[in-house]
């Protein structure tokens, strides 16, 4: 970036947030959302509310009213910035985006480690952050890639059912009575149909193994009419062919898919076809792929149509990865594998959204508090893509001053800063090699 670039920032930001201004019924809210919204892009160690209040100069409790009491619609919010990526990061009508994929739907959960048993939906559960059972939050989200544009665009709380079962404690953390449980496939099959609403278009849906192992959740999303490359687990099971009598069917038993991989003729006699992935920080990865069709189970009745599957086998590590796509049989195999290893972007969104936004560091009992810290953080989040987007087309990289620490270097040393190393980031995997041929069809 540029200096120019750099000075340019703090007017778009104040653009941008007057934009959403709808939502606030009066000026002074506008000033708190202005407040919380730069605490949120500052260079602050805790983006909880004290340190932010303190650094505007203004005072803690009246920004902590804002979040938790104060009359403002943050629901809304969120559908206007919905709406703003609609319009504004949508695929090209008739066409798809410079990666030839469209928009990819990121669905996926993350959790955070707290203290004490206040904080709304708090409890002894598994932690993905530690890998264990730990005394977390789970947030459940939807995000959203288009070309280079990325951003989360929805988030909600997982209320465990220890929680909802216990009224008393939901009324002590604000949690109305109408807030039930609700497992988290459902909660992201409601923000999908939710984003649908808001007029954003998914080419693709990708998700972890955990969703694709819901049968309710993969026929929800084909309700919804939305394709999908779901990972599901070894023991997900499906029909690799049927019997030529419909009659027979009701006797035809399921195959897991570890087994229908190793044992169908449509898998054992195809030959291993190879695919590298190159990674931004660490070194590239090759998988080896077959793919087949073959019929779902649904309540143990194969499905009336064919569905892809694929298996991806990492020689190196002797990892499996198992992949379910309802796209058509004429789809290529190609495009189907960049939309199921996509599911990297969402990971390097938690990690941004964690370590430069604070999505991690809300510190309160309010419910309505907790999911306004998460829309806010969307917000900032939307804002920083939005302008990384548009500043990485207004100039090639090789222009000089831009895309290079120079610029960097120049800004601090005109704030009299120690210039921090040029370091690259991570922004998950593009494939660089293929050998991918068409497949033979059972």
């Amino acid at each position: 970036m540029t200096v120019d670039q750099i000075a340019a920032l703090g007017p778009a930001l104040t653009a941008f947030l007057v934009s959403l201004s709808r939502c606030f019924g009066e000026r002074r809210l506008l000033n708190h959302f202005r407040t919380y919204c730069h605490g949120l892009l500052a260079n602050l160690p805790r983006k909880s509310v004290e340190p932010m209040a303190l650094r505007a100069g203004g005072t803690v409790r009246a920004l902590q009213v804002f979040l938790t009491q104060r009359v403002w619609d943050h629901a809304r919010l969120r559908d206007l910035l919905q709406q703003r990526v609609a319009a504004e990061h949508g695929p090209p009508v008739g066409g798809q985006a410079g990666d030839h994929l469209g928009s990819i739907g990121l669905i996926d959960e993350t959790s955070v480690v707290k203290k004490g048993t206040k904080t709304p939906g708090v409890q002894r559960q598994y932690c993905g952050a530690v890998g264990k059972i730990e005394n977390c939050l789970v947030t459940v989200h939807l995000g959203y890639r288009c070309g280079r544009f990325q951003t989360l665009i929805d988030s909600e709380l997982f209320l465990p059912e220890g929680w909802a079962n216990d009224r008393e404690r939901c009324r002590e953390a604000h949690i109305p009575d109408t807030v039930a449980y609700r497992a988290k496939w459902r909660i992201a099959l409601d923000q999908v149909q939710h984003a649908l609403g808001n007029g954003v278009r998914f080419t693709w849906l990708t998700f972890d193994e955990y969703y694709g192992s819901k049968p309710q959740f993969l026929a929800g999303l084909e309700a919804l009419g939305q394709n999908y490359v779901a990972e599901v687990p070894k023991n997900f099971r499906c029909f690799p062919t049927l019997p030529k009598y419909r009659s027979l069917r009701k006797e035809f038993s399921s195959k897991e898919v570890y087994n229908v991989c190793r044992w169908s003729p449509a898998f054992i006699y195809q030959e291993w076809q190879e695919l590298t992935l190159e990674r931004e920080t660490v070194e590239p990865q090759t998988w080896s792929i077959k793919a087949a069709q073959v019929y779902l189970s649904r309540d143990g009745r194969p499905t009336d149509r064919t569905y892809w599957l694929i298996v991806a086998w990492n020689r190196t590590t002797g990892e499996h990865k198992y992949f379910v796509a309802n796209a058509p049989p004429t789809t290529a195999l190609l495009a189907l594998l960049r939309v199921a290893f996509s599911r990297a972007h969402v990971e390097h969104l938690f990690r941004a959204a964690k370590s430069q936004i604070g999505l991690a560091h809300f510190e309160g009992r309010s419910y309505v508090g907790l999911l306004r810290h998460l829309v806010l953080c969307q917000t900032a989040m939307h804002f920083l893509a939005q302008q990384t987007d548009r500043l990485r087309g207004e100039k090639p990289a090789g222009h000089p001053g831009a895309d290079g620490p120079g610029a960097q270097h120049l800004v601090c040393r005109l704030a009299g800063l120690t210039p921090p190393p040029h370091r690259p980031c991570a922004t998950g995997t593009r494939i660089v090699h293929q050998s991918l041929h068409p497949t033979p069809q059972p």
